[in-house]
């Protein structure tokens, strides 16, 4: 083991087994905190007894510590108090956490229910309420329910089970609902910040523009039809709906380059780049990608204010750490299992692949571009294979067409949200630019998700893709590595 830890930096390798044992409670939990304590305590002794394995019992100590907290996480987020009371009518109090949902027949929202009769009760719900009217993102609710157990296995997806990782256990259905109020507190300036950004893109563009646009910008696809959804996912563009760390890097960026132009020093421009990344962060809320990415912005600027080297393994770690520590089930989420494994390819994959073009007639960005997209496919294909069991195959040349208007509909949009206040004929004018941006993404994934072989859901055509993409990697490899 001390050999195998030789070469890893100290720092990556605790935080990792932090994550590796926090991450270890959803296969098995570990229960009883004197037998946490004796483990913990053991591996610490052992690594004070004997020095020269000091990294592995250290590794072991914190690999247990986090299988203990990772325990006490799970039990907590199985815990209902609102179980019991299935079958249940009457008068609830709920806070909308998140944008309704429109289904066939009625709406679906995240909720926390904080009163179910005369009893207080504080725990995440999801409210289904007659189709018509939507509660906004925030609003206090009275409504008329009954409580009623979610949906089993049917058509491939596990409702209970999805939402039970999410800390959801019961549906309330809705009859009759009024609104009492808005929430306050930082959930109340989430809210607020995600209207401000909403407002901003209000004028300008409309229908499935205003969609596509809100999709890239905040992670909000419930306003695009069902069909476009699946022409996003068919040609591989669906991660455009997921804040991802361009987003993030542009705010920073922005907030930088405002406080260049107004002769502000370094300093404040960091602590402002800051601000906006905490003021987007909560304005989208907590995807797994936009929490990554943020953590990793935050971690570049205090970087900065403390004069260290910026690390990207660790700025990675760190954030799979927050996620995980909050709720270790994130780490079957689909959405941590893409955003951290596309990460880890453009750092693992994207340099060797990009050597390997180097011999060909390959201009140097689009090298650079095609060894980022071709990582990124390979490391995400299984996953979105074991979750959704389709594969796209037609995800690079579609990057390659949608690349080229995603970083202008992202400038412009955030800069149109940003200037609405004061100038709202400006932000009309930048949002009406932006959706010409967003028409163009759409055009992209209903060209190629159209194409009869944009994605493949056979399991041996997986199969025969995944070896001759297993023997070209393998060819490619000991190419890069022959010598010159």
């Amino acid at each position: 083991m001390t050999g195998a830890f030789r070469d890893v930096p100290p720092h990556h390798l605790l935080l990792a087994a932090l994550c590796m044992g926090i991450a270890s409670a959803n296969v098995a939990r570990l229960h009883g905190t004197g037998l946490a304590d004796i483990a913990v305590c053991s591996s610490c002794l052992a690594a004070v007894v004997f020095p020269a394995q000091r990294p592995g019992f250290v590794a072991l100590a914190l690999v247990l510590a986090g299988w203990w907290w990772g325990s006490i996480r799970l039990d907590a987020i199985d815990r209902s108090p609102l179980t019991p009371l299935i079958g249940t009518a009457e008068r609830a109090q709920v806070v909308v956490t998140a944008p309704p949902r429109r289904s066939s027949f009625e709406w679906r929202i995240q909720a926390d229910l904080d009163r179910f009769g005369a009893r207080r009760i504080s725990e995440p719900i999801l409210l289904e309420l007659p189709a018509g009217r939507a509660p906004k993102q925030g609003e206090i609710l009275d409504v008329l329910g009954v409580l009623t157990p979610p949906h089993g296995p049917e058509h491939g997806f596990d409702e209970r089970t999805y939402l039970r990782r999410h800390g959801i256990h019961v549906v309330l259905r809705g009859d009759r609902w009024r609104v009492l109020g808005r929430r306050g507190g930082l959930g109340g300036v989430a809210d607020r910040l995600r209207a401000f950004v909403t407002r901003g893109l209000g004028r300008g563009s409309g229908g499935e523009q205003r969609a596509v646009l809100l999709g890239v910008v905040l992670g909000a696809d419930e306003g695009l039809s069902q069909s476009l959804r699946d022409r996003f996912r068919a040609s591989g563009l669906y991660h455009l709906l997921a804040v991802s760390g361009q987003n993030v890097a542009l705010v920073a960026g922005g907030a930088l380059s405002v406080a260049w132009l107004a002769g502000i020093p370094r300093l404040a421009g960091e602590l402002g780049a800051l601000a906006a990344i905490a003021a987007y962060v909560l304005a989208v809320g907590a995807q797994p990608s936009v929490v990554r990415a943020g953590i990793a912005g935050a971690l570049g600027s205090i970087a900065w204010l403390l004069a260290r080297e910026r690390d990207r393994w660790w700025f990675l770690l760190v954030g799979a750490l927050v996620l995980l520590a909050w709720n270790p089930y994130t780490l079957l989420d689909a959405g941590f299992q893409l955003s951290f494994a596309a990460v880890a390819a453009i750092f693992v994959l994207a340099p060797r692949i990009g050597r390997t073009l180097e011999g060909y007639p390959v201009p140097r960005k689009v090298g650079a571009f095609l060894a980022i997209s071709t990582a990124c496919g390979l490391a995400t294909a299984p996953i979105l294979w074991l979750q959704f069991h389709a594969v796209p195959l037609l995800a690079v040349p579609a990057n390659a067409l949608a690349a080229p208007a995603v970083g202008p509909l992202l400038g412009l949009a955030l800069t149109a949200a940003v200037v609405h206040p004061v100038a709202p004929g400006a932000a009309a004018a930048l949002t009406w630019l932006a959706g010409w941006c967003a028409a163009y993404l759409a055009f992209c994934a209903r060209l190629i998700g159209g194409l009869p072989f944009a994605q493949v859901r056979s399991g041996w055509a997986v199969a025969v893709i995944g070896l001759c993409a297993a023997l070209a990697g393998t060819y490619a490899w000991r190419r890069c590595r022959m010598p010159s």
